[in-house]
């Protein structure tokens, strides 16, 4: 009997891609149904896998499921790169914390002890270390920190890459059992609603109805659509969530190579998230000489630039690499974020074999092995038939415990 599911997932974020490749591993025909593929958040994302150097006061919650997902990152990757050659934009360059003058040095200092507090490596380091190691940073900076394990992604690529493996014909000895090459529709789901009768479209539990008033049915759907979620009609509207759109402005420039001495490929090695005049900013060095700089975050009614803060990140990001001021602006881009009133991102079942998984605010990088496993986990149950009436039966203690951080484990009518 041909037992697999034909699901679909509803948006095209980098969560929503990297969940269409984690069902596809395990055995289901994915469509992916989005008006455009990572145009949103992810479009504007920097990339940092920084569990550590993204720690906040008052988020317990987070540091566990931050921390599990980091770790995924090395065995996904290795799988994307056997179904794919395109390049995932993965760099192992670390990450350093500074602090512009004593005020942000104390409140820096601050937070690397309670780092440390919860087993996180962060070793402080002297001036001179700190010349040596990048010495385009300002003089005269107060202080600054090393965290060797916050890394970096070029989600840009990562996308890339993943579409590609999406749509590989996947080798069935290297990936056995593996479903089809994912479809793509461009529209969006306006509506999602069980089938009024499975006799009419046997073993179909879902009518996705698209702009363009066409019906699809499908075995079971993952609900990855970012901000959009309150606006699918249908089974949605049962369980409301409570989302607000962050906004953030995030600058890219490149590298003059007039800044650079030979065998140079660009002014900073690592890494930086500073804080200047109390205000948070980071710097993000790609391969090809690229400068990635952000970490303004609005709720405001302006979904386009903020002027403002451009130039506070311009300031601030000079006054920590001087070099930024003789590089080439190439873009400036604002998006908004999917926040929740924790930062903690919703995860968990709506009905059997209907998923929802947004949320994910800053973290959404960070966080999408993690969440891409877990959702396509929970969908899993509804590929044989009839759910089990345990929400996540074939995860383990510890995934289950990392899914009850969430802040929806499983819809209660």
């Amino acid at each position: 009997m041909n037992t697999r599911a034909n699901t679909a997932v509803i948006g095209a974020g980098v969560i929503g891609l990297l969940t269409a490749w984690q069902l596809r591993l395990t055995g289901h025909d994915v469509t992916v149904i989005a008006p455009s593929i990572a145009q949103d958040a992810s479009y504007a994302a920097a990339g940092m896998l920084a569990p550590i150097s993204e720690v906040q006061y008052g988020q317990d919650d987070l540091w566990p499921i931050m921390t599990a997902s980091r770790s995924e990152y090395p065995q996904f990757l290795s799988t994307l790169s056997r179904a794919t050659s395109v390049p995932t934009g993965y760099r192992e360059n670390g990450t350093l914390l500074i602090a512009a003058d004593r005020s942000d040095r104390d409140a820096v200092a601050e937070l690397a002890v309670l780092q440390r507090e919860h087993g996180m490596e962060v070793s402080a380091l002297t001036s001179s270390t700190l010349r040596r190691r990048e010495p385009g940073l300002a003089p005269g900076l107060s202080k600054g920190w090393d965290v060797p394990s916050d890394h970096q992604i070029d989600p840009r690529q990562l996308v890339a890459a993943t579409r590609a493996a999406l749509e590989a014909d996947l080798d069935p000895r290297q990936f056995p059992g593996a479903g089809a090459p994912a479809r793509w529709n461009t529209a969006t789901v306006t509506s999602v609603e069980e089938a009024p009768d499975e006799q009419e479209a046997p073993g179909q539990r879902f009518i996705l109805t698209t702009d363009d008033g066409a019906a699809h049915p499908f075995h079971s759907v993952l609900l990855v659509p970012g901000l959009g979620y309150s606006e699918i009609a249908g089974l949605p509207e049962t369980c409301p969530l409570e989302l607000r759109p962050i906004h953030g402005d995030v600058l890219r420039l490149q590298v003059n190579a007039a800044q650079l001495m030979r065998g140079e490929s660009h002014v900073l090695d690592a890494t930086v998230r500073a804080k200047v005049n109390g205000r948070s900013v980071y710097l993000v060095p790609r391969a090809d000489g690229g400068l990635v700089i952000g970490a303004s975050s609005r709720e405001d009614s302006l979904a386009g630039t903020h002027a403002g803060s451009v130039q506070e990140l311009l300031t601030d990001a000079v006054a920590v690499l001087p070099g930024v001021k003789d590089m080439e602006l190439t873009e400036i881009t604002t998006r908004a974020r999917p926040g929740t009133p924790d930062e903690r991102p919703f995860l968990g079942e709506l009905r059997p074999g209907l998923v929802v998984s947004t949320g994910y605010s800053r973290h959404g990088i960070l966080l999408a092995p993690l969440a891409a496993r877990l959702g396509a986990a929970l969908v899993k149950p509804a590929l044989l038939g009839p759910a089990s009436s345990d929400p996540t039966p074939e995860l383990s203690a510890e995934d289950q415990q990392l899914l009850s951080r969430m802040r929806l484990t499983r819809h209660r009518d």
